[in-house]
């Protein structure tokens, strides 16, 4: 579900940067495509999964979502269902009392239209959804970036924090030491209005040193 088209990205960053291109050229086609979700979930659901998960491995955190989402009979976690909950039911899933908030205010925050549905959101430009979704407790800039990324399929979207895009730079460019944010975002000036992918072959030359399929 991408608002753009990868080919002509590619085509795009090879003109304005000799370095990415040559890494291009041996990485090949970009498959961000694959990742983006065939059928995008709504917003709250992205995000109410993302606030479980945070800070635990994926086993122990799929384990925790399982038994929450159990809660809700199969119907899928709504936020009104979500508020009527007791907060002994959501700690007996395993959500630590940071979590527990950080849902019942994603729920509210539904509820009021803070939190848009997907379709409204692909209306509004990335920095006014980043605007909305951060006011949520435990939503930061990454969790919103990787969903303008790969639910929202939006183009240009650098997320200048995240350890595998910063290591992937350094593999690519041969840095002595992996760049600062504020390096990645100054160099990523020339990827623009294309950054989403150019960040995905940062993502994949992280890949490719473990011999790993990106």
């Amino acid at each position: 579900m991408l608002t753009y088209d990868p080919v002509e990205a590619v085509k795009q960053l090879t003109k304005a940067d000799r370095d990415l291109a040559a890494f291009m050229e041996v990485a090949g086609p970009c498959r961000i495509g694959e990742r983006a979700w065939a059928q995008p979930v709504e917003p709250f659901e992205s995000l109410l999964r993302s606030i479980i998960y945070q800070q635990l491995s994926g086993a122990s955190a799929g384990a925790i979502y399982k038994r929450f989402v159990e809660l809700f009979d199969g119907a899928g976690p709504a936020p009104e269902a979500l508020l009527s909950l007791p907060d002994e039911q959501l700690r007996g899933c395993g959500l630590s009392q940071n979590k527990m908030r950080a849902v019942r205010d994603l729920s509210d925050k539904k509820l009021d239209g803070t939190v848009l549905d997907r379709a409204a959101l692909l209306e509004l430009p990335d920095e006014e959804v980043v605007k909305r979704l951060t006011s949520v407790r435990g939503v930061g800039p990454w969790t919103v970036q990787m969903l303008l990324m790969f639910n929202l399929g939006r183009p240009d979207v650098l997320p200048t924090t995240d350890l595998g895009i910063q290591n992937g730079f350094q593999l690519i460019y041969s840095t002595e030491d992996r760049p600062s944010a504020k390096e990645l975002g100054a160099h990523g000036e020339k990827w623009k209005p294309w950054r989403t992918v150019a960040s995905w072959y940062m993502w994949e030359a992280v890949h490719l040193d473990r011999g790993e399929v990106g």
